[in-house]
């Protein structure tokens, strides 16, 4: 599906530069199709993304839609903690949250 495939573009896009660079390991709570937990962890040498809890504790962990997570990262909307919808929210290191829409 869609949440899928988003995750499977972000694993193919990490590089160890921007994993050294972020430090930062980000769990999504979705609901909806394709929902549940997935996560980034930009933190991890080599870095990864995909479904289940993270390898490690998240630093930062947002809940939303499925169709809402997949539209931030499709479209692009800028600046990413401005363009989340009002029904999702953010737990955590808001700063990390900043420096991780740089690889949008």
């Amino acid at each position: 599906g869609p949440v899928a495939e988003t995750f499977r573009v972000i694993q193919g896009a990490m590089t160890e530069e921007y994993v050294r660079s972020t430090q930062g390991v980000f769990q999504f709570e979705l609901s909806g199709d394709g929902g549940g937990t997935w996560y980034i962890d930009l933190k991890t040498k080599g870095g990864s993304a995909g479904f289940g809890k993270p390898p490690v504790t998240a630093d930062v962990v947002m809940s939303m839609s499925s169709a809402d997570f997949v539209k931030m990262f499709t479209v692009k909307l800028k600046p990413f903690v401005a363009s989340m919808p009002r029904n999702s929210s953010i737990k955590g290191d808001i700063m990390l949250t900043l420096h991780f829409e740089k690889v949008l």
